[in-house]
């Protein structure tokens, strides 16, 4: 078991129930879309987010994305940190058939699993805030335009391989995946696996991205 500093926001009592054996810290569940109207679940959730901060843990399907958009959109993100959980096809025991998309949820994951994606996160686990060197500085979306994963024609095909490489969830987005990005990996890093990619974007002349117009064909000059 790790003792982290940061509070960890989950689903409903399952999740909180696999995360007890896990990490030692304050557990709080939305309830399922509970939370949406439980104006006193959410000032506690600010409350927390203030005096030590949050730790996001959904699903990793549909439902899991919007609780976790609703909450990001009414707690300051800065003292927000977000963990995911892999896509795992499977069906949680106490239940009579899998969810929707097929996949486990937090209840379903070994614990193993559900420490790595608390560390990953970049949870505070105490005793062990041992001084880090300099951080490297943050990954851009100008980066991630350059190496193709935004704003190209494939840039979808390319973030899901890497998404997938990384055992990330699909549905994860653009942004979600650059702030996951910077938590991660490094520059380096993502300039590796993007380049281990059999299939390499577009260049400029031979494809325009999307959002940039083709360049005109000059005007002929009056006879």
């Amino acid at each position: 078991m790790i003792r982290i500093r940061e509070a960890v926001v989950v689903e409903g009592r399952y999740d909180r129930a696999a995360l007890v054996n896990v990490v030692d810290t304050v557990i709080v569940d939305t309830a399922g879309f509970g939370v949406f109207s439980d104006r006193e679940k959410l000032a506690l959730l600010r409350r927390l987010a203030e005096k030590r901060g949050l730790v996001i843990l959904t699903d990793s399907d549909g439902g899991g994305f919007l609780i976790r958009s609703f909450l990001k959109g009414a707690i300051d993100p800065k003292l927000v940190k977000h963990a995911y959980i892999p896509d795992v096809p499977g069906k949680e025991r106490r239940k009579k058939s899998p969810s929707k998309e097929g996949l486990l949820g937090v209840e379903g994951m070994s614990p193993a699993a559900l420490e790595k994606a608390l560390r990953d996160a970049g949870a505070t686990v105490l005793g062990e805030e041992a001084a880090a060197g300099e951080k490297a500085p943050p990954i851009t979306k100008a980066e991630l335009y350059e190496l193709g994963l935004s704003g190209w024609p494939d840039s979808a095909k390319r973030r899901a391989a890497v998404k997938k490489a990384m055992g990330l969830p699909e549905k994860l987005t653009a942004n979600a995946l650059l702030d996951v990005l910077n938590v991660l990996s490094s520059r380096e890093e993502l300039e590796k696996l993007t380049a281990d990619m059999s299939d390499t974007p577009a260049k400029p002349g031979q494809g325009e991205p999307r959002g940039i117009p083709a360049r005109q064909s000059q005007k002929s000059q009056d006879v």
